[in-house]
């Protein structure tokens, strides 16, 4: 098994545990007849502060969390990937900041639930820290992004749903703690790649600047 092999695997093992934590949920919550949207984030409320941990975990039905696992699973085992320095880091942070804004500044009438914000943030972080960062293989993956996931963007917009029981408040934060984080870690990982032309014009202009041989010393030297 080769190393790129063992490191896509790698990359997997969280995310893949995190989208099982979530289908265990609604399945517990199916078998038990149970409601648990009750454990969501309510804006403002004490009783919603629980939420911004376990909002993530709890979805409306089996559509909305299937709607939710594949883009999870892809853009966070991506995030491992190529940005395993930081990796953890931007989980977690994506999680804390969407639903620490959701809860501060998103309607107050009703629970907000289901991981979708999450998803928001690891899509808008790989979109811009691959622009950002004008690494090739990074900027491949952002328009691959695009690609997959570019109708997404459309869900920050209140009016984009006709129905009020999305929300896009989620969908907005995650999007912006996406965008702060791949701003703010942009010289953490991969970075651009230097060609080989470029390090000699560096030289060039190194030798130039200090030359070795004392005859070629700039008129005025002592």
């Amino acid at each position: 098994m080769n190393t790129e092999y063992k490191k896509m695997i790698r990359s997997m093992l969280f995310p893949l545990m995190v989208v099982v934590v979530m289908w265990v949920v609604k399945l517990v919550e199916t078998v038990l007849k149970a409601d648990f949207s009750n454990y969501g984030i309510l804006p403002l409320a004490t009783k919603g502060l629980v939420g911004i941990i376990t909002a993530p975990f709890i979805h409306a039905d089996f559509e909305h969390l299937t709607a939710n696992t594949v883009p999870m699973f892809i853009t966070v085992s991506i995030i491992f990937y190529f940005y395993r320095e930081i990796a953890f880091k931007v989980f977690f942070l994506v999680w804390i900041f969407t639903d620490v804004w959701v809860w501060s500044f998103a309607r107050g009438t009703s629970f907000h639930i289901g991981a979708s914000g999450l998803v928001y943030g690891y899509v808008t972080f790989l979109l811009f820290s691959g622009l950002i960062r004008r690494n090739a293989r990074l900027m491949a993956i952002s328009m691959l992004i695009i690609f997959l996931y570019g109708g997404f963007f459309w869900g920050i917009f209140p009016d984009f749903f006709p129905h009020r029981n999305i929300s896009w408040e989620s969908h907005l934060m995650g999007g912006l703690s996406g965008l702060i984080l791949a701003i703010f870690y942009r010289k953490q990982g991969m970075q651009r790649e230097v060609y080989h032309w470029e390090d000699e014009d560096d030289d060039t202009n190194i030798e130039y600047l200090f030359p070795d041989d004392e005859s070629e010393k700039p008129l005025g030297s002592s």
